[in-house]
């Protein structure tokens, strides 16, 4: 599903609602095929319940995934994405929660590992963004509020997660292709996403002698309940058309980057960064 053009929309909260949005995001692709590369394995995905983690998950349990999926408040997206993950004939725990908590993050973790009896990829998927047309409009409390939901509850959420991962289980964050170049009017917002590098290249090399690997997905600008959450009808008219796709990418589109970071198709590769963005030439 190519998309270059969105009517005008605005939701008044974040992370947003996926059942409310003009066109409703693909997820996934009815012609995708698992082949199990995933069989029997317990994820754990932060922002599960709509967006690139809806798809993740979907992808996941089509690979043979039982998936807790963690959400702020959309119960109704929550509620779809579990049924949806049900009919693929997997097991769905969604866990209400703000990642932003480190007790919250404690909770999810325990809860993962005692109800789905386990855990073996944890997807730190979770973010918020402000639109911000100059940087001196940027609070104290926005700043804090911004880095505790999109880099802290990583350090939270690995910190419980890696005592319990063995050989071949994984660790995966949502990063940004704003990390690498930079966005005018999303300055906290690129930022955290700059900080999840780090944090995901630092923590690969720590972990690779336990053979758990770290790596990332940077998407583009991909249709998900954020943009009618954080930007003008304006700017989400014309979402994607910046790219040379000219077009934004679809949730559908990202996923099966993330399976292929959870398996073991992937085995050799650590520490490193997929770029989904729609062409974007970036020196990384």
């Amino acid at each position: 599903m190519s998309q270059s053009h969105f009517p005008p929309q605005h939701q008044n909260h974040q992370p947003g609602d996926e059942h409310r949005m003009q066109p409703e995001p693909e997820f996934i692709r009815a012609d995708y095929q698992g082949s199990g590369k995933l069989q029997d394995k317990v994820a754990l995905i932060t922002g599960g319940d709509s967006g690139i983690g809806r798809a993740v998950a979907l992808h996941f349990a089509r690979e043979g995934a039982d998936c807790a999926i963690v959400y702020l408040d959309e119960q109704r997206d929550a509620e779809d994405t579990k049924a949806l993950v049900e009919a693929e004939g997997r097991r769905c725990l969604p866990i209400q929660g703000d990642v932003a908590d480190s007790a919250f993050c404690r909770e999810a973790v325990e809860r993962t590992r005692r109800e789905l009896g386990g855990l073996n990829i944890l997807v730190n998927n979770a973010a918020e963004q402000h639109d911000w047309n100059d940087v001196t409009e940027i609070t104290d409390e926005q700043l804090q509020r911004t880095f505790a939901t999109n880099i802290f509850s990583h350090f939270y959420l690995v910190r419980e997660v890696v005592p319990h991962l063995g050989a071949g289980d994984t660790i995966i964050a949502t990063s940004s292709v704003n990390a690498f170049k930079g966005n005018k009017t999303l300055i906290d917002y690129s930022s955290t996403k700059g900080a999840i590098q780090g944090f995901v290249r630092s923590l690969a090399q720590s972990l690779v002698e336990r053979e758990i690997r770290v790596n990332a997905v940077a998407p583009g600008p991909v249709w998900t309940p954020l943009i009618p959450a954080s930007m003008d009808d304006e700017k989400v008219e014309g979402f994607g058309g910046q790219v040379p796709m000219q077009r934004a990418g679809q949730p559908s589109e990202m996923g099966p980057a993330y399976v292929y970071l959870a398996s073991q198709e992937s085995s050799y590769m650590t520490g490193q960064t997929i770029h989904l963005n729609g062409g974007v030439i970036l020196n990384t």
